[in-house]
């Protein structure tokens, strides 16, 4: 597992994303890569726009799972995304809905460390048959 904080500010997601990249290689789940960092932009863009609580950081795990990844995003707010597609047009709006289709899995829930605040949404990435991220 790789744990990482970030301030929470816009050049964490670059950041993040080439560590995850990084880790992922280590690992030899390239396959995953191009989906991996769009979930992970998704979330943690999220988390820096809609989670910031003053004086806190955004951490960002990520874990090897059978068969792929996992991917966490902790939040000190108590505010949890909803997914609902916008209109068309809509030029944001768009996070979850992509998250939806690239994992094979995704939610929502309270951060498990005994007295801690905020959230964690988290997605998971398989490696399908062909070596493709299902």
């Amino acid at each position: 597992m790789v744990v990482l904080r970030w301030p929470q500010g816009p050049r964490s997601v670059p950041m993040a994303r080439r560590r995850l990249i990084g880790t992922l290689d280590e690992w030899g789940l390239n396959q995953v890569s191009e989906a991996s960092a769009l979930v992970l932009t998704e979330l943690l863009t999220n988390a820096v726009r809609h989670g910031r609580v003053r004086g806190r950081v955004v951490e960002t795990r990520l874990v090897r799972v059978p068969g792929g990844l996992r991917i966490e995003v902790h939040d000190a707010s108590e505010k949890r995304p909803m997914m609902a597609l916008p209109d068309d047009g809509a030029e944001g709006g768009w996070g979850l809905p992509l998250v939806d289709v690239l994992s094979a899995r995704w939610g929502v829930s309270d951060r498990p460390a005994p007295g801690a605040v905020g959230k964690l949404v988290w997605a998971e990435l398989v490696v399908g048959p062909e070596g493709d991220a299902t």
